[in-house]
């Protein structure tokens, strides 16, 4: 896409969206007990989020330098279409993605934290951060969350994404039409 797109134009091209885990899907804790990573919390508004943009047609990915059963359980839940874990070089995974799945890196997007995540935030045509992300990190994402990380900053992207696509409110008819009569307001 051109240089001047807008965020709006540039999520609406979106084919696939990859995210970092630590600091995006969650608040960027990690949980460490005896026999290591113990716990990750993250919110079932972003899970829903993420499959709306599945729903969508939008083909989901983690790409993350950690490695963690946690997310690989988490991912299985939400139906991701690939889990990259113990990545070192995330704008080479992402790229190798997309041509895999024959789309154009300016068809993807990228969701990250911190300054490990810039080189595939840079990359991708979508760059999208949270709330909470250094300074450094909102300032090149082409789209910055108001709601930290964790916390529903992937559902408020996703529901970006949705409406600059021009598919929210097919999204919203879906559900309120398996609704029954006397459920809607």
């Amino acid at each position: 896409m051109a240089s001047a797109a807008t965020p709006r134009d540039r999520a609406r091209g979106i084919r696939l969206l990859a995210l970092d885990v630590d600091g995006t899907l969650t608040d960027g804790r990690i949980h460490i007990g005896p026999q290591g990573e113990a716990m990750k919390s993250f919110s079932v508004r972003d899970g829903f989020g993420l499959t709306l943009l599945r729903e969508a047609g939008i083909r989901l990915a983690v790409i993350t330098a950690r490695r963690s059963s946690i997310v690989e359980h988490r991912a299985a839940e939400l139906k991701f279409d690939e889990v990259l874990q113990g990545v070192g070089d995330k704008a080479s995974a992402l790229a190798q993605l997309c041509t895999a799945a024959g789309i154009a890196l300016d068809e993807a997007g990228f969701v990250g934290d911190d300054w490990p995540d810039l080189p595939a935030m840079l990359s991708a045509g979508f760059a999208a951060s949270v709330a909470d992300a250094p300074a450094e990190v909102r300032a090149r994402a082409h789209w910055v969350s108001c709601l930290p990380a964790g916390r529903g900053a992937v559902r408020e992207l996703a529901e970006f994404v949705l409406r600059s696509r021009g598919d929210f409110d097919a999204a919203l008819a879906r559900r309120l039409a398996a609704a029954r009569p006397h459920d809607r307001r």
